[in-house]
């Protein structure tokens, strides 16, 4: 296995973080790309409200 196989840690300007190129013979795109008719990510779903569900929404972790 040569070095140009490998991936490499790219350092990203302004950011605290660094970067991988991506592993050989993988694909980088994301699998399922995002639509307009998927729903977001915490949409209302359109099963009927349960009894705790306001309260779900309201509480918050101690953390926040």
């Amino acid at each position: 296995m040569s070095s140009n196989e490998r991936q490499r840690v790219e350092r990203v300007p302004g950011s605290r973080r660094a970067r991988l190129t991506p592993a050989p013979g993988t694909d980088p795109a994301p699998e399922l790309p995002e639509t307009a008719d998927a729903p977001a990510a915490g949409a209302e779903a359109s099963d009927p409200a349960g009894p705790n569900d306001d309260r779900m929404r309201r509480d918050v972790p101690p953390h926040y």
